[in-house]
């Protein structure tokens, strides 16, 4: 097994600019620190249900996840555009947008965002399996990668602290490349852009 590629793919995912990760910072701007957290918590909870879900019925979704994949794309993108529009109107609609901020929006986050189904659902079988199938080895590497998307999570929350005054000064201007962000983010986990391809 490589080590290495498989740790910069973990990395790569979960660090860079993804739905929940642009909720997280949204959150922290709003909310502050204690509401992105608890957002983290749920997202991280669900993220790691993902990894042991995949570990455990790999080969059950191997035959199943294109199936499901179509569902998760459509579902996965109608909730991400919902976020966008809170995130969009976030100023002057404090308490709607309050509920985006909470344990089981990230929670639920994180099984209807099609990066990180695809990631859970293909991390595993693609990395690990190949080279270890006993049950301690692949609990070992889901409670690894599950701690990688905690620590990106984490990160997202700081980098929002650390920049709330800049993010509030353009609190509007923010809101809006957020929201584009999440919409982009949802165009593309919806698998529109393959279909106008072909």
């Amino acid at each position: 097994m490589d080590i290495t590629s498989f740790l910069i793919y973990c990395v790569i995912i979960t660090f860079t600019p993804g739905p929940t990760n642009i909720v997280i910072l949204s959150t922290v701007q709003g909310f502050g620190i204690k509401k992105a957290m608890e957002y983290t918590y749920g997202a991280t909870i669900a993220f790691g249900a993902l990894l042991a879900i995949s570990a455990i019925l790999n080969t059950v979704l191997v035959v199943v996840i294109p199936k499901v994949l179509i569902i998760m794309q459509i579902i996965g993108s109608l909730y991400i555009l919902y976020l966008a529009y809170q995130i969009y109107n976030m100023d002057t609609s404090g308490s709607t947008v309050e509920q985006v901020a909470t344990f089981k929006s990230g929670f639920i986050m994180q099984f209807v965002n099609p990066k990180v189904v695809l990631f859970t659902m293909t991390v595993i079988p693609s990395f690990v399996m190949p080279y270890y199938t006993e049950s301690h080895i692949l609990t070992i590497f889901v409670a690894v990668i599950t701690t990688v998307g905690f620590l990106a999570f984490v990160t997202w929350v700081l980098f929002g602290a650390i920049f709330k005054e800049l993010l509030l000064k353009y609190q509007k201007l923010v809101n809006i490349s957020m929201s584009l962000f999440l919409i982009y983010s949802a165009i593309m986990g919806s698998g529109l852009v393959e279909m106008i391809r072909r």
